[in-house]
């Protein structure tokens, strides 16, 4: 269906055309931010209840793994299954996750629900994104970012103090279990509202195990890279790439691709975005690991004005992604594409400063300054991408986005804690110690971003008028 040539309004997204298809969307995106944020808070408690410190950070970790394994195979799993069917199934995993997680009596027991609730996250959120060019026209699709931004933003803030309150007014198990009603009524409107497709477009696939095993494995040497001496470190790092770049290319040659078959590679709209979505979440998750931890150690703080502070980023970006919404003009998408990743470095340089001369204002204006810089281009970022894409590749390229971002966040936070270590930062005894060890994690953050503009430079060249301009079918 041709779109209309206006810019579309925010309104539009919850007239009843669009109304339950966005509250899914933004259901589907609360269930992954709330329970980030929800764990992270509730877990500590959890670990005094039943012991296994040890065992507290690979409940992200496992989380991190399952989810891009989930979200790798979400393409295939939509054409196999249809959207309605793998959206039910795995909520129904989430699901099953969360009650697991909530009633366990042992650390191991926890680590497989967190586990289960990655594995079906993953599948979620990517076809989420996948059925945003099939159920929206292209005019809305940035409106449809910018209220996922405005989720994160919320979760950033009221995530903690609703998983503070139920830890210590009820118990962590609650604030496990606030997830159920959500994915409940999710699946709920999944049932009535996602088409279900006919039985003739469902195409049996084969298993990729060999791929998903290969990126789960490169994505679990990553997560060790990070607390892992530097020199050992360095192998698993390169381990990792070796398994990620085989994965990629077993997926090229496969008849069932879980990735458009131009995936990371230079040549195309599609490939280098990628790249640069890689890159501007491998950017900006040093900062996110470690900045709540260094203003607490530095200059005293308690975790609320440290989480404050952390949360700014939060704000910015929703408030940014809105700010541009309406944004219609080829060349103003272009610029706002390129001016992300190096407002991005700005704002970690900014940050860095900050922190070296003890001005908190600064180190707040620096996380405005990141926040913007994403919420200015992820949004058209994603669309150019899926109006790249050709009919045929559209499923693969949707779905791998949240995925890639993930990646993004792993390996960051995995490159920041190699050169948080290397540094000294974990044996750091003094402020003037914590202040030399923190400077190569934004340095790093930065040159991270400034490849972030080179393909952000590389992607906006590629654009072909009709890539802007074209339309999605809606239903």
């Amino acid at each position: 269906m041709s779109e209309p040539s206006s810019s579309g309004s925010w309104a539009e997204i919850f007239t009843p055309r669009y109304a339950s298809v966005t509250l899914i969307l933004c259901i589907g995106v609360a269930l992954l931010a709330f329970n980030a944020f929800l764990s992270s808070i509730s877990l500590p408690t959890a670990v005094q209840e039943m012991g296994g410190v040890a065992l507290i950070s690979w409940a992200l970790t496992l989380f991190l793994v399952f989810a891009i394994v989930g979200g790798s195979g979400s393409a295939l799993l939509k054409q196999r299954l249809g959207a309605k069917t793998a959206l039910l199934v795995s909520a129904g995993v989430f699901l099953v996750g969360t009650l697991i997680a909530a009633n366990a009596t042992s650390m191991p027991i926890v680590l497989v629900g967190r586990a289960l609730q990655g594995l079906g996250e993953g599948v979620v959120s990517a076809i989420c994104f996948a059925l945003i060019p099939e159920l929206f026209p292209s005019r809305l699709v940035p409106k449809v970012f910018g209220m996922q931004a405005m989720i994160w933003a919320i979760a950033a803030f009221g995530g903690p103090a609703i998983a503070g309150l139920l830890t210590e007014l009820v118990s962590w198990r609650a604030a496990f279990l606030i997830s159920v009603p959500l994915v409940l009524i999710f699946a709920v409107m999944v049932m009535f509202v996602v088409p279900g497709g006919r039985s003739e477009d469902k195409k049996p696939v084969s298993f990729p195990g060999l791929r998903l095993l290969a990126i789960g494995l490169g994505i679990m040497l990553v997560a060790l890279a990070g607390v892992a001496p530097p020199w050992q470190a360095t192998g698993l790092l390169v381990g990792a790439a070796l398994l990620l770049v085989g994965a990629v290319w077993l997926d090229g040659r496969s008849r069932d691709r879980l990735m458009p078959l131009d995936a990371f590679r230079p040549v195309s709209v599609v490939g280098t975005g990628l790249w640069m979505t890689l890159l501007i979440n491998v950017a900006g998750a040093g900062s996110a690991v470690y900045l709540v931890l260094v203003v607490q150690e530095m200059w005293g703080l308690g975790p609320t004005l440290a989480g404050v502070i952390a949360a700014v980023l939060a704000v910015a970006w929703s408030a940014s992604a809105i700010l541009v919404a309406n944004v219609r003009q080829k060349e103003t998408r272009k610029t706002l594409i390129r001016l992300g990743p190096a407002m991005i470095a700005t704002g970690l340089v900014l940050v860095l400063i900050g922190l070296q001369l003890d001005l908190v204002a600064v180190v707040v204006i620096g996380q405005l300054v990141i926040g913007s810089g994403f919420g200015t281009c992820n949004g058209y970022l994603n669309l150019t991408m899926m109006e790249a894409a050709s009919d045929a590749e559209r499923d693969r390229t949707s779905a791998l986005m949240p995925t890639t971002q993930s990646a993004g966040n792993a390996i960051g936070a995995a490159l920041a804690g190699v050169a948080a270590n290397a540094a000294g930062l974990a044996t750091a005894s003094s402020v003037a110690d914590i202040k030399f060890a923190i400077v190569p994690v934004y340095i790093l953050g930065a040159a991270m971003a400034a490849l972030a503009f080179a393909a952000a430079l590389r992607t906006v060249s590629l654009v072909k008028p009709q890539d802007v301009n074209s339309s999605f079918a809606v239903g």
